[in-house]
């Protein structure tokens, strides 16, 4: 298994500091408003790496935090006339809101950063222990030019740095690019005592504390967007490894950016499109399927366009778990056709191609093509062969086996067939009862060799927006036009 460590920016190896147990930390979110796409991608890129480490058998620690003290938390607090907590817990509430509906998997341990102010003092008073840290009238900066490796992450000099980062103006400060790891309380503003006076962490130090709390000094995985990678984790390295001296992170894992109609997603632009007004319109596994079909690096566009041909391409894999779920019922075959084996030792040769996918840097976009293969020549095999229900069912197997583990690891396929295509009974052109009698009464027409009746049938309904569909096994299944 490899992985791109953007620390190295190539791929390597995947060996775990601890033998089977892997530590993995992903930046959450500042609960001051609710989730947009861009949260959900990388919600769904580490739950799904998570899923996938678990399926490989490793011993997984996801932790994942919420940042509930910030300076956008408190404008508005300030703004609606509330505590600050009042705010954060709110907008925790709508998250797990948005998270639980997108079918993402609870991390391991959420860690709240009001919570964890002790273990950010602590920090601090390290590295100012370590002279690396100053002090100016009750705020605490980190100076950066005391820790030479500043940079190594992003790959920039301080001069690059210097010229291209969003630098917090602060007159206070010894040089433009060292950051605040303690503010001093203001009027309106949330307070703790601290050695240095009343005040608040600064936001990068809250992720250097709680992750080698619950982790350890050194951990596997280090996860985020990617626009963390500076100043936020460049930051993280230098807290924490300033403190210490060892190194912080094995593999920085950061997924990349969602556009909008081509543009860049942000508040100027307008185009900022929130978790649950497409889960108004979509069903989450069609998002899923959308942000997992490409690759977790790679910028990913989103329109309205696509979500409807994912729909239609999760459509096709429901189609083929119908057939699976009908096929099961059927016994073990006696024996297997040369057309049969032939059959289950492609879909194995799929399913092989699809670890080989997950297991090069969690290649979603590959992995996912075999699935819709596996699918394809599912069908053909199912619907062009002439061979026993039994030698089907023994196909399907193995492809009910690959559809296992596409659910396991990507979080689709989750519902049966049948109640994926359940249409609510307020959308279907005519009573639910009177289709079913409908069917049933071409199908004794069909039996009594009535063609006539049938094919009037079969005319009404489709005048109606109802299309039948007869199966080599003789049954006749119904769904809407379009």
């Amino acid at each position: 298994m490899r992985v791109y460590n953007t620390f190295n920016r190539r791929k390597e190896e995947f060996v775990p500091l601890q033998g089977n147990k892997v530590g993995m930390y992903v930046c959450g979110v500042t609960v001051y408003d609710y989730c947009h796409i861009g949260h959900a991608r990388s919600i769904l890129v580490f739950d799904m790496i998570y899923r996938y480490l678990k399926k490989k058998g490793y011993d997984v620690t996801y932790v994942r935090n919420f940042t509930d003290v910030d300076d956008k938390i408190i404008k508005r607090a300030n703004e609606e006339g509330v505590s600050t907590k009042e705010i954060a817990e709110r907008y925790i509430e709508a998250f797990y809101e948005d998270v639980d509906a997108l079918g993402a998997l609870r991390p391991d341990v959420e860690p709240k950063a009001t919570e964890h102010i002790s273990d950010m003092i602590e920090l601090i008073k390290r590295l100012e222990e370590k002279g690396i840290a100053y002090v100016v009238e009750g705020d605490v900066y980190y100076e950066v030019r005391k820790f030479p490796a500043y940079g190594k992450l992003s790959g920039r000099s301080l001069e690059e740095m210097m010229a291209g980062a969003r630098i917090e103006v602060d007159e206070k400060k010894r040089d433009p690019l060292d950051f605040a790891l303690w503010k001093a309380s203001k009027p309106g503003e949330p307070w703790w005592d601290s050695p240095w006076g009343k005040g608040r962490p600064g936001w990068h130090i809250e992720c250097s504390a709680m992750s080698m709390k619950y982790l350890g000094e050194t951990f596997d995985i280090h996860g985020g967007g990617m626009d963390l990678i500076f100043p936020h984790h460049e930051n993280e390295i230098a807290q924490s490894e300033g403190a210490t001296g060892k190194p912080f992170v094995k593999y920085w894992i950061h997924n990349g950016f969602v556009n909008i109609n081509k543009e860049k997603m942000s508040k100027s632009l307008g185009n900022i499109i929130l978790i649950r007004e497409i889960l108004a319109r979509w069903d989450a596994e069609i998002l899923r399927l959308f942000l997992l079909k490409t690759h977790y690096r790679s910028p990913i566009d989103f329109t309205y366009d696509v979500m409807e041909r994912e729909k239609e391409s999760l459509d096709r894999l429901y189609r083929c778990k119908e057939k699976v779920e009908e096929l099961l019922s059927e016994g073990p075959a006696s024996r297997l056709s040369d057309e049969a084996r032939v059959a289950e030792r492609t879909l194995k040769e799929l399913h092989e191609g699809f670890f080989e996918a997950m297991d090069d840097d969690f290649n979603t976009a590959l992995a996912l093509g075999k699935l819709f293969e596996a699918a394809r020549e599912f069908n053909r095999f199912v619907d062009g062969s002439a061979v026993s229900l039994s030698e089907k069912a023994a196909v399907a197997r193995v492809m009910d086996a690959f559809m296992g583990d596409a659910r396991d690891v990507f979080g689709i396929l989750t519902h049966s067939a049948s109640g994926w295509f359940r249409i609510p009974d307020e959308k279907l052109p005519l009573p639910r009862e009177e289709i079913e009698r409908l069917v049933e009464e071409r199908a004794r027409a069909r039996r009594e060799k009535n063609y006539k009746k049938a094919d009037e049938i079969r005319e009404y309904l489709k005048s109606k927006g109802i299309i039948l569909e007869d199966r080599p096994d003789g049954t006749t299944v119904w769904r809407l036009q379009g």
